[in-house]
């Protein structure tokens, strides 16, 4: 399986794919789709779109994950990121790619065993479990990696629940 992760943002838009099992991941490549501050919101958002577009075209994944949006008391300040992530399942929907949302605390959990990780953990984590020489930079770029390795470590087992309840007619 090849998933596609996002963590979005409007600054920058972290993009990782991984390939493989849960037991064997292998990182395919990861980085980050940016947009300067003092452009525009409107062509922001275009540019993170046509970005995304060339992620899913050229890798082509079978799964996206993209990182929930949580606002609890300052909903402006993720205005931007919360567009950014229905960009991104956008994108994944045109071409007939499934979308899981995960939760911050979820991908952090699934990754460190800890859904209170900082930053500097998940990259360690993220490094270690896909045997890199590096971590991967930016942040942004490894904490997308972090959703993909949560969706194949998570969603493929719930995928495989879901088909057997609708094959059951469970659902």
């Amino acid at each position: 399986m090849r998933v596609l992760g996002v963590d979005p943002g409007l600054t920058r838009c972290g993009v990782g794919v991984i390939e493989g099992t849960p037991a064997k991941p292998r990182l395919v490549a990861c980085g980050v789709i940016q947009t300067p501050p003092d452009m525009p919101h409107e062509f922001r958002l275009v540019r993170i779109e046509e970005g995304l577009a060339e992620w899913f075209d050229k890798y082509q994944p079978d799964r996206a994950a993209v990182e929930r949006v949580y606002a609890d008391l300052n909903v402006l300040s993720v205005m931007g990121t919360a567009q950014a992530a229905g960009l991104a399942q956008i994108a994944a929907a045109k071409r007939g790619i499934p979308v899981t949302l995960h939760t911050p605390t979820e991908v952090k959990a699934a990754i460190t065993g800890s859904g209170r990780a900082a930053k500097a953990q998940i990259g360690a984590m993220v490094t270690k479990i896909l045997k890199l020489s590096e971590t991967p930079k930016p942040a942004d770029a490894a904490d997308a990696v972090a959703l993909a390795i949560c969706h194949l470590w998570r969603g493929s087992a719930n995928q495989r629940i879901e088909e057997a309840l609708a094959k059951a007619g469970k659902k």
